[in-house]
């Protein structure tokens, strides 16, 4: 079923709200968040939000972002990037954000930032930051909602 007009454009704004895009690349085993340095940023603004909510102080609590809801950020006994999510302990995470923060920090235009060395070095999937210009629109990287 194709979406409506109007469903397309929900997805568009909410691509655009959240600030950066994601995908799950099965066939690479990756996560790649792709965004400009400010949109990136807010990829480690979420870490630290989550963190700091009380409520996920619990194994196995999660939020779900972005208008397709299948980026999870949760709360585990060990750091892992997975199919599934990028989990931790809570101070996992938080370390997570501070190292996102400082690679963006440093990072140029077409860089790609791979994270799962310094978080989750055992885990199946790679976390990987796309850096964009200034102008780069998340829903445009999005070609089901065109």
């Amino acid at each position: 079923m194709v979406p409506s007009p109007e469903i397309n454009e929900a997805t568009r704004r909410e691509w655009r709200e959240l600030g950066f895009f994601y995908d799950r690349i099965d066939s690479a085993k990756e996560w790649r968040i792709a965004g400009s340095k400010g949109s990136l940023r807010r990829f480690g603004r979420i870490l630290r939000d989550y963190v700091a909510d009380t409520r996920n102080d619990v194994i196995s609590e999660h939020e779900h972002y972005g208008p397709y809801m299948y980026l999870e950020i949760g709360t585990w006994t060990s750091s892992e990037i997975t199919d599934h999510w990028i989990a931790g302990p809570l101070d996992k995470l938080l370390e997570l954000a501070e190292v996102v923060e400082t690679r963006i920090d440093t990072a140029a235009v077409g860089d790609e930032i791979k994270l799962r060395e310094v978080f989750a070095p055992a885990s199946p999937y790679e976390l990987v930051l796309e850096v964009k210009d200034e102008s780069f629109d998340p829903a445009v990287a999005d070609p089901a909602c065109w």
